[in-house]
């Protein structure tokens, strides 16, 4: 089993994730979009007990959105970085694959709500690219 650390960018909050994971996903959902200010949001699916917070706990501000059935989203209260938190049901951990501190391994192997994606979208293979 490996685990790995994640972190957010003031660096105050700090928590291990083991592996491997159950999903990696990009979700293209208008929800996804807004909370991360992308064209979707890119995360890892753990059992809840996978998820370990090592410091700052604290600082983790969660937002659940009233008017939907399970949608929320967590983040630093103090740099705003996105950080894991746990579903409703208390299952599973959503963890922001961008606040790891190293290379997973692993890529996203699925796309969700595919048919809702922004219509800017472009898949990168298709961009530019720059240094």
């Amino acid at each position: 089993m490996m685990t790995f650390r994640g972190s957010c960018l003031c660096g105050e909050v700090a928590f291990e994730v083991d592996g491997p994971f159950d999903k990696f996903l990009n979700c293209h959902c208008s929800r996804c979009r807004k909370a991360s200010g992308t064209a979707h949001s890119c995360e890892v699916v753990v059992k809840a007990d996978a998820l370990r917070w090592l410091q700052g706990e604290d600082l983790v501000t969660r937002f659940d959105l009233p008017r939907a059935r399970s949608f929320a989203t967590a983040f630093c209260n103090r740099c705003g970085s996105p950080l894991p938190h746990l579903t409703r049901s208390g299952r599973e951990a959503i963890i922001p694959a961008g606040g790891f501190d190293q290379p997973l391994g692993a890529a996203p192997d699925r796309h969700v709500h595919w048919a809702t994606r922004a219509d800017w979208y472009v898949h990168g293979e298709r961009l530019l690219i720059e240094d």
